[in-house]
């Protein structure tokens, strides 16, 4: 007999270790970013894309004591919210690894989930990230693994930037030694601030409006203009997070616990890499780069072959490979838009009450008249 009840799916999600579904989506990436081709990498170098960004989950009181609503919210009109780091590879898209935490409260900010996934670098990689990840410590800690940054400069250490000073490499382009913090942070312990060295040199370039700090010393092998097109593509980890978030619609989870909410984060990542894996096959056998290749074209492919339930021979997976390489991404250099929407959203005033106030007052004197 055919039931709709779905209490054994759930049942069944319950009981689905969200350690291996994590466990899975690292091997994923590592085993595809253990054998890609070298040409795709940066000057020999693999290069790790790094951004954060938030996750709202139904209003439940369990998912609220764990992932609180933002504090300038007032109870019963906000959601809880999960902030999310994660470390993608540049050459391929794969989500590398993610460290899961509040959006407010301790150890909740970006540079503590960054600092949890410190191990996922390795000598001889190439950190992009944005202005808020370019501090003293975490600097140190990547030279000290034989990491090499590439950042924005923190806002109020960039307002001091003068190209006048320092060891000068070109125009606007100069070698600083920036001294350590005189004040331990409260994460970091006594030993560990004792130990980070004293001074740090580093390199400073202006790029249209922006100052860039990178330990990228040696302006022969790593030229001004070579690392401004290299931070042009930073833009991609905000396509990726766009891609996860928006297009696969994570941007709201469905889950009601914190546990189960965590759990349905992880299968959304395991997901994403699933179609990076079927993209950079694609791309291998088109012979160009994952990042040419449209992402959400190829996530509409591959749920064609999951919906018809096929079992694709060779000849037929290649036949997927090729129609996934048919729809190319543009390649628009310097390409610059609005942070604004046209489309008007629909003329609905916000809740400003919680939902069971506002129900009583509607029970009592019905739907409020629209102003006009």
């Amino acid at each position: 007999m055919i039931r709709t009840h779905t209490g054994g799916y759930c049942q069944a999600r319950k009981r689905l270790p969200t350690e291996m579904v994590s466990a899975l989506t690292r091997d994923v990436a590592q085993a595809v970013s253990s054998h890609t081709p070298s040409k795709w990498n940066w000057y020999g170098r693999r290069v790790k894309l790094v951004d954060g960004t938030s996750i709202t989950m139904p209003d439940t009181p369990e998912s609220q004591a764990v992932y609180p609503q933002p504090r300038n919210q007032k109870p019963g009109l906000g959601f809880p919210i999960c902030r999310v780091v994660g470390i993608t590879c540049l050459s391929t898209g794969l989500l590398l690894d993610a460290s899961i935490g509040p959006f407010n409260g301790k150890g909740g900010n970006e540079r503590c989930l960054l600092r949890l996934l410190e191990e996922t670098f390795e000598s001889g990689d190439v950190v992009l990230g944005d202005a808020f990840f370019a501090n003293y410590f975490f600097m140190a800690k990547m030279q000290d693994k034989g990491v090499d940054m590439l950042m924005q400069q923190n806002g109020a250490r960039a307002r001091v930037t003068d190209f006048r000073r320092g060891q000068r490499l070109g125009s606007k382009d100069h070698l600083i030694t920036i001294n350590k913090p005189k004040v331990r942070p409260d994460w970091m312990s006594k030993d560990a601030f004792l130990a980070a060295p004293e001074t740090l040199t580093i390199r400073e370039i202006y790029s249209k409006g922006k100052v860039l700090v990178s330990t990228l010393t040696c302006s022969k092998t790593y030229s001004k203009q070579s690392l401004q097109r290299l931070y042009q593509q930073r833009w991609h980890v905000e396509l990726d997070i766009r891609s996860i978030k928006t297009t696969m619609e994570m941007n709201t989870l469905s889950c009601k616990t914190p546990q189960m909410a965590v759990k349905e984060i992880w299968v959304y990542l395991l997901a994403y890499n699933l179609v990076r894996l079927v993209m950079v096959q694609s791309a291998l056998f088109a012979g160009i780069q994952p990042r040419h290749l449209s992402f959400k074209h190829c996530l509409q492919l591959w749920l064609c072959v999951l919906s018809a339930k096929l079992i694709l021979d060779k000849h037929q997976l290649k036949m997927l490979w090729h129609l996934m390489a048919q729809q190319r991404v543009g390649q628009r250099p310097g390409r610059v838009e609005p942070r604004a929407v046209k489309r008007r959203p629909k003329p609905m005033p916000l809740m400003m009450k919680p939902r069971a106030t506002l129900q009583a007052q509607i029970r009592l004197h019905g739907h409020p008249t629209r102003e006009k």
